[in-house]
C-alpha cells in the first residue's frame, strides 16, 4: 500500500505506524463540566467503520510527520493524505483561538 505523503510523494506504508481514528485530534476540553464523561468516550469508545475512514498515521521511518490519511477500510484504497497539524488548525474553534470558518 502506498501513502501519498503531502511533502514527500508516494511512500510505502511500511514506513508508517497506524495510530487510530483521526478523531483523536479533537481532544475534549479537560475543564468542561462533563470532562470525565467526554474523556471516557475519547479514550475507550471507538467506531470500526467499513468504508471511507480518516486515520492517523505517523511517518516513523521518514520525516516523523503525522498524517491524516483518508482510506477505504474495505478495499484499502488511499483517497488522500494531509499533514495532521494542518487538519487540527483548520478544525480549531474560536474559543481555541482559531477561526470559525
Amino acid at each position: 500500500m502506498l501513502i501519498p505523503h503531502p511533502l514527500l510523494g508516494l511512500r510505502d506504508a511500511q514506513e508508517f505506524s497506524y495510530l487510530g481514528d483521526a478523531l483523536l485530534l479533537d481532544r475534549p476540553d479537560g475543564m468542561a463540566e462533563n470532562a470525565a464523561e467526554a474523556f471516557f468516550s475519547y479514550v475507550y469508545l471507538r467506531e470500526n467503520p467499513a468504508g471511507v475512514h480518516r486515520e492517523l498515521w505517523f511517518h516513523e521511518q521518514g520525516d516523523r510527520s503525522w498524517l491524516v490519511v483518508t482510506r477505504n477500510t474495505v478495499t484499502h484504497e488511499i483517497l488522500g493524505a494531509e499533514i495532521a497539524r494542518d487538519v487540527a488548525l483548520r478544525n480549531r474553534t474560536p474559543r481555541d483561538g482559531g477561526d470559525a470558518a
